[in-house]
This record gives C-alpha cells, structure tokens and sequence, in this order.
C-alpha cells in the first residue's frame, strides 16, 4: 500500500482520495481552507444561502458515462435530482424562448418563434439528437446508443459546427430570438459545438441539480473520503513539494511542517503548481495551451439578492439584454439571474434569493485582481455595480421594485483569493471554434512521482473534467505500480 498525499480538497482532490481509498492505499488530502469541496461550495448569508457552482451536473442520468462515477464519490447516490422543464430562457423583442428539457417541445418552440429558420432549426435538432446517440441517451428513454457506424455516418451533422462560435452559427439564423437564444447564455465566442452539447445532455435528462446542490454534495463526498478510512487535513496549505533526483520525497507547509509521502497529486492551479509548488517549468503541454487563440480563461462577476417576493416572473435561469446605458458599467451584453424556488431551504417561507452572473474576460478579470489591492475602493465599487445590477432586475421586472436586497457580490478576485486561481478562473480554458478539446497527459519530466489531477488538463474543466482528473490520477498511480485498477 503507497502512501498518496493529494493538494487540494476541491473536486478533484477528493475525487482521487476516494479512488485512492478504494485501491487501497493510504489517502490524505490536505487543503488550506477550513471545509473541502473548492469551487463546488456556497455560504450563508443570513437567513439566505448562496449556492456557488452548480447550474447543471453533467451525469445525472443513469445512463451516462459519468453517473457510475458520481455514485462511487457518494455525490449521487439515493440523493433527489431536480430536472428542471427549463435551462434557461432568452427574450428579444417581447419574445421569449427556453432551452426545453423535453427535445419535442424545444423544436415545436424554435419553429413557433423563428418559422423563418426551419432548415436550420431541424438541423440543429439532429445535431442534438446525434449527439444524444453517441453519449449512449438518446431515444424517447434517454438510453439509447447509436452504432459506431451510425456515428460515422452521421458524423457530417456534427462536422458542420465544428469550426463556428456560437456567434459565427447565430449568423446562420435570420430571427433576432435565435440569434440571441445561441448568444445570450454562452456568449458569441464560445464553441458552437459545445452548446450542442450541453442542449442534448440537458434535453437527456443528463444536466440535474442534486438536492441542497453545492454544498451538500461536497459534503457527500468529503463524508465518502472519510468513510474510506481517508485522512482530510484542513487549513493545511502547501508551500513546496521536495524534489530528490527528480523525485518527490514530501510536501513542506505553511505551518512548517512537512508529510512524506510515495506520490504526491497535484490539483491546483498550473501558475500555483509550477515555479511555486514546484521547482519545475510548466510543461509544453501545458504551456502551448495558454497561447492557443482557439481558448481562453474567464471568470464571472457575480450577485445575490434576498427577494421579498413569494412568486418570481421567471423560472430557472433568464437572460436579460443590457440596457445600454448600463452595458459599459457591467461590460456585459446579457445579465444571466438564476433563481431557486426548487431549493426550499435557500429563502425563508415565501421569500427568495436570486443571483446574477455576467462573464468576464482575462482582461477585465485581473482589472478586479488588482482592484482588490486598495480594499476600500474595492469594496465601494462591488456596492455601485449591485446597485447597477438591482436596477437592470427591476427595469425588466418592475413587479421587483423596491424588494430586493444585495447579499453579496462576489468577482474574480474571490476566486483568485479563495482556491489561489490566478485570474480567477473557476472552470478551466473556455472553447472557441476549431479547438479538440483533447485530456492532456497527467505525467512530468522532473517529478517522477507527482501525478496532476487538474482540471485545467482538458477544456472547458468543471465538475465532471475535474472528478474524472481524479480518479485517472489513480489509475496512473496503479498501471506504475503494475496494478489492476477496477474503476
């Protein structure tokens, strides 16, 4: 049995844990803040809680390829899933559409709206349905698989997207509610094919919400690590991993100390793994990735609201246009509110917290870094964009006015500052067209025994991309040590 020490309790760290424990090795997760789960938290503000990360969970259908997964990290398990009708709804010019979960009723409302774009709409609609096929949930069911010479054959309905942004296929319809519905939520940058994806996941029964969602599902997982017989060390932060002949041989911390250990894993950020963790250059591998025009890091500029209001104008997730007077303060074209009626226990009785999120990009990113610097003119200019985010609600939602109450605002500084992202990243590189989005190899030259586990291995990251690190962090640890790996 090798003793495995993991960096970082987020995802991927307790994902590899719980792989570790069930191979039999000696497991210990060390991570710098006083709860594990990274990025897939929330907290509480009052009597309202704000829930962090999950918008969708990729794998909630039992025939996907990542439900046995979630089930092995007890993130599943005999938990609810709320599949919501609606993923998210776009609106121009009085009209509205909604990304339906039900892929009949997604097409009878594309074609209602936009009978201008039928062709394009029904081929749109197969591309989903392909895609459907190939991930093994397609059908009436969401469980059926087409045959490997059926995805040939098909291939051309996916091959059509592949070198178009969102915004570049938005061209090919002549409605302003399609355009705005493939540009709204994702942006105009984003890789069209990727959005085909996350439709046919979502109209698959394959993008729910677990009950109590972020944080209860860290929580789930943190509990299955210990359950394991794993060691998680809290308020542990790394400092150094000793190198011996290009070998690891322990991790010194911030509080002096130092755990030896067979292998060390590695799930933080590249910036804070190379040149900090480690006294070894980042990879090409991993360094080409930063050049490559067909990516790029992002973060969000984020909001919650108490809302003194028992019922909401909108369901699930609603893009609103920017009036333009306001597009130059937020620097965003849509404001994405989410609320969460279906979580009971996040609102007191007949009232509700929605939140807000508009991308950022590197740039205006780490403007917010370094704005956090002078933390006085940080803090006034987080309370003039709620205040310029509260009026966006109420001008679209004057049933709004007058009830709604900033929690909190939280920017890419906090992610910065919280999981040490180095832009404030909390997924990985986002995709633009052209790009195959690739899983790097989780081996280095100069560190025999440090095996990554990062998101950051394969865009676009996220939950899924960072478990699936984990655990093929382990079966490397097992194939070196000329073992079978069951998992």
């Amino acid at each position: 049995m090798s003793r495995i020490l993991i960096i970082g309790g987020g995802v991927s760290g307790l994902s590899a844990g719980i792989y570790a424990r069930l191979c039999g090795h000696d497991a210990v997760i060390c991570e710098k803040h006083v709860i594990a789960g990274g990025n897939l938290t929330g907290w509480d503000r009052g009597e309202y809680h704000i829930d962090n990360c999950i918008h969708w969970l990729t794998g909630t259908n039992p025939k996907s390829k990542f439900y046995k997964m979630w089930n092995e990290l007890g993130a599943l398990g005999n938990v609810d899933v709320y599949q919501g009708d609606t993923l998210f709804t776009s609106e121009y010019d009085g009209k509205t559409l909604s990304l339906s979960r039900d892929i009949s009723k997604l097409e009878r409302d594309m074609l209602a709206v936009a009978p201008e774009d039928e062709k394009e709409i029904k081929r749109l609609i197969r591309a989903i349905k392909t895609v459907q096929g190939i991930e093994g949930i397609g059908g009436e069911n969401h469980d059926e698989k087409i045959t490997f010479f059926d995805t040939v054959r098909y291939a051309p309905r996916l091959l059509r997207y592949y070198n178009l942004s969102t915004g570049e296929l938005s061209k090919r319809f002549k409605s302003p509610i399609m355009k705005c519905f493939l540009t709204s939520f994702f942006t105009d940058r984003f890789m069209s094919l990727a959005v085909i994806f996350v439709f046919a996941h979502f109209c698959a029964d394959n993008g729910g919400i677990p009950k109590g969602s972020s944080c209860a599902m860290a929580e789930r997982m943190t509990e299955r690590f210990l359950s394991l017989g794993g060691t998680l060390m809290l308020g542990k932060e790394a400092e150094r991993i000793n190198l011996i002949n290009g070998r690891a041989t322990s991790v010194t911390f911030r509080d002096g100390s130092a755990i030896p250990a067979d292998y060390i894993v590695v799930t933080t950020d590249p910036a804070v793994t190379f040149g900090k963790l480690l006294d070894v250059k980042m990879p090409r591998f991993i360094a080409k990735q930063y050049k490559n025009e067909a990516l790029m890091r992002f973060s969000s500029l984020q909001s919650a609201f108490a809302c003194d209001a028992a019922d909401l104008p909108i369901r699930g997730d609603f893009a609103i246009e920017v009036p333009p007077k306001y597009k130059m303060r937020l620097r965003a074209n849509y404001l994405i509110v989410r609320e969460f009626s279906h979580e009971k226990d996040f609102a007191p009785e007949n009232k509700n917290i929605i939140q807000t999120m508009t991308f950022c990009d590197e740039n205006t990113s780490k403007k917010f870094i370094d704005l956090r610097r002078d933390k006085k003119t940080y803090a006034s200019v987080k309370r003039h964009l709620s205040d310029v985010i509260r009026s966006v609600i109420e001008e679209k939602f004057p049933e709004l006015k007058n009830k709604l109450k900033c929690l909190d605002v939280w920017t890419p500084a906090t992610y910065n500052r919280y999981v040490a992202s180095e832009i404030g990243s909390y997924m990985s590189f986002a995709m633009t067209s052209k790009f195959r989005p690739m899983r790097l190899k989780n081996r280095l030259r100069g560190a025999k025994n440090v095996i990554l586990a990062t998101q950051w291995l394969q865009a676009p990251g996220g939950l899924p991309i960072a478990a699936e690190g984990g655990r093929l962090a382990i079966k490397a640890i097992m194939r070196k040590e000329r073992r079978s790996f069951a998992y």
